[in-house]
């Protein structure tokens, strides 16, 4: 894990948000408090009775909310608001006026984060791309406008405002709700899914003096000069960018933005006034986003390179004798697994009285290919190795799961895992070396089977499949239903040596990427928290090939 500078890290466990996703009540009801909080805390220079005012952190929270834990929370935007004018402002408006703009506010907000959530925008509730950020900003600001809008229309239908304050009414309620969500959202997704947080440095002791600084440049000078002293902020600001990432400049937002509106109550600004702060909170707000963003991703991105290069240079390593050890210990494990779950067979089976000679000479049998199995595992891993040669040839997708299953199965029998296989009747053969493809799957296998096993799903499965796929492709599926893949690996868990087993030499999927690549194929990994795939494509053999 990268430190950044000027940070101390703490809280290194799992983010947050996975250990609260099983608290549907009291997420709900910590929700409903923390909005009827943040709405009477920002209840400052409210517009007339109804009081719209400037910043709404409160709407930034909703947006969280169903961006962290999804659409079962939706019920939740539309007791909040309701709850909070009840507490906050003791419902100022008529019980219909209230009841439609309950309905806007929950619908509106709502169904903007739900469709965030659809896998065709690639949201990641962590911000860790600017694609992401983007997508929040933008969804934000069409789905504020059209509530806002409707706000105002509500209003003005109920006669509670002038039909000439309808454009006032909806540009005060925009950039309230614009600058909660700018604000409050990233902040709030930054502590619920990253694994770290700051804590107080000398640095960030003396960015938040320059913070105060700041305040009372602009508010302690004359009134003439206070909206260009307002961006004195942005030095902050772009230095938490540059030096701490997004994680650093939400937070740093945030304190700005609560000591914003602090000193603009202290000092009694007017509405207007306080309208055009936020205005330009908003576009300070952007810049420091939009720059964290990118430093984060570039500090990502030299964190990777690092981790390349470090495969790289272990890579070379595989040439020494110690390292081709320990790539054969690895492929012949399969092997010797099942080898001494004959050998325990055929202790059992003359043990028995009378003795069990048939069970015996089955299993020994059994043992024997194995034996010969892992030999010529060595020798056609060792020709891979050194000359990057293989064998193919035209081979049943068919035989290759049930040669794979049948070495595993013993073991995924003593686990108690279920396995379940199913390729389809259309799936042609496969060109490919069919002793190193089975091992491929069999590492597949295995994987799956201790991530079932480390995580002590009493009802695992594991199901392998063969589909026929485009241009020319078989693609052949390894799935589990067990915790997923450690986030800490995440791209990097086929990389050479990556692994989270104490007793692990990370090579299974690095061997098994570069079998596959070596047959004109891919390997890639899907992980989410209800289970893993892993998936890789063959070249396939058709009836027009083989008769060639």
């Amino acid at each position: 894990m990268m430190r950044q500078p000027g940070f101390e890290i703490m809280g290194s466990g799992r983010p947050l948000v996975l250990r609260m996703s099983r608290w549907y009540l009291a997420i709900g009801l910590g929700y409903l408090g923390s909005y009827v909080l943040l709405d009477w805390i920002s209840y400052v220079h409210p517009f007339a009775t109804f009081g719209i005012t400037p910043w709404n952190p409160q709407t930034g929270l909703s947006f969280a909310l169903i961006l962290l834990f999804g659409g079962p929370y939706l019920p939740w935007l539309f007791a909040a608001p309701l709850i909070a004018d009840l507490i906050v402002r003791d419902l100022p408006l008529p019980p219909s006026a209230e009841l439609l703009i309950v309905a806007i506010t929950g619908l509106g907000y709502g169904s903007a984060a739900l469709l965030l959530l659809h896998r065709r925008f690639d949201f990641d509730r962590s911000l860790s791309s600017r694609s992401s950020l983007l997508w929040l900003m933008t969804m934000a600001a069409v789905s504020i406008a059209l509530v806002s809008v409707g706000h105002a229309l509500v209003l003005v239908m109920h006669g509670i405002i002038a039909p000439h304050d309808f454009a006032q009414v909806s540009l005060r309620a925009f950039i309230g709700d614009l600058i909660g969500v700018i604000v409050f959202t990233p902040f709030t997704l930054i502590v619920f899914t990253r694994r770290s947080f700051p804590m107080v440095s000398w640095e960030a002791a003396a960015i938040l003096l320059l913070v105060l600084v700041g305040l009372w440049g602009v508010f302690g000078f004359t009134e003439a000069l206070r909206f260009q002293l307002f961006y004195m902020f942005f030095v902050p600001v772009v230095w938490i960018a540059v030096r701490f990432g997004l994680e650093g400049v939400t937070l740093g937002l945030a304190v700005i933005q609560i000591g914003l509106i602090a000193a603009i109550e202290l000092s009694h600004e007017s509405a207007t006034d306080v309208v055009a702060y936020q205005a330009l909170m908003t576009i300070l707000s952007a810049t420091g986003l939009a720059i964290g963003v990118l430093v984060s991703e570039q500090r990502r991105t030299q964190h990777q390179l690092r981790i390349h290069q470090d495969a790289l240079h272990r890579a070379w390593r595989l040439a020494t004798m110690g390292e081709f050890a320990a790539a054969v210990a690895h492929e012949i494990n399969q092997p010797l697994t099942a080898i001494g779950n004959y050998v325990r067979l055929v202790k059992r089976a003359v043990e028995k009285t009378p003795p069990d000679t048939v069970a015996a000479a089955t299993a020994s049998t059994e043992a024997i290919v194995q034996v010969d199995r892992a030999g010529a595992v060595v020798n056609r891993l060792r020709d891979f190795i050194r000359l990057g040669r293989i064998e193919t040839s035209a081979v049943s997708v068919t035989t290759l799961v049930a040669e794979a299953v049948a070495v595993f199965g013993p073991e995924l029998e003593r686990r108690g895992i279920g396995c379940q296989t199913s390729v389809g009747r259309d799936v042609p053969p496969v060109l490919a070396d069919g002793l190193q493809i089975e091992q491929v799957i069999l590492n597949l296998v295995r994987n799956a089977a201790e991530a079932l096993a480390g995580a002590g799903r009493y009802d695992g499965k594991i199901a392998i499949e063969g589909v026929t796929g485009p241009n020319g492709k078989v693609t052949i599926r390894v799935s589990d239903n067990g915790p997923g893949i450690d986030p800490d690996l995440g791209d990097d868990a086929i990389a050479a040596f990556a692994t989270t087993k104490p007793d692990g030499l990370g090579l299974g999927l690095s061997l098994s990427r570069s079998v596959i690549e070596a047959h004109g194929g891919q390997l890639r990994i899907e992980s989410t928290k209800h289970g893993t795939t892993a998936l890789f494509t063959l070249p396939a053999v058709h009836s027009s090939d083989s008769g060639a």
